[in-house]
């Protein structure tokens, strides 16, 4: 089966807003109310705000590839570069997976399931991006 590009990046630009649901998990299941208390007070607030960042990174990412998916696939110089920061920002949280040491918080079967399934979308939009990137 062959997928057009224009259709992957719009696939790829769902699957980002998919990952948002584990970003809202992330401060739930590892406590961060708890666990960040005895911080200084800055130390919890730029945990927030990086988490912050992170978030609205992706909701960036998804929406432009959603709204813009035909003219991302063009092939133009401002669409391979967008491409390649998306490939790259995909591509280091790839990377960061097996350095991350999540296996004391996937105490369920749909945890582990889930950290999983985020490998196989990191693996799918750094590849599809990276080929927006280079088309």
């Amino acid at each position: 089966m062959k997928i057009e590009l224009a259709t992957a990046i719009f696939l790829a630009g769902i699957g980002q807003f998919c990952v948002l649901v584990a970003s809202a998990l992330v401060p739930i299941r590892l406590q961060w109310k708890t666990l960040l208390t005895p911080l200084p007070t800055l130390v919890r607030q730029l945990f927030w705000v990086y988490g912050g960042y992170v978030v609205l990174s992706i909701i960036s990412l998804g929406t432009i590839c959603v709204l813009n998916s035909n003219e991302l696939a063009s092939g133009s110089m401002l669409a391979r570069s967008y491409c390649g920061y998306g490939a790259v920002f995909w591509g280091i949280r790839l990377s960061l997976q097996p350095i991350l040491s999540a296996k004391e918080f996937l105490t369920t079967w749909w945890l582990n399931a889930g950290y999983h399934l985020l490998s196989i979308l990191f693996i799918s939009f750094t590849l599809i991006l990276g080929w927006g990137a280079i088309h």
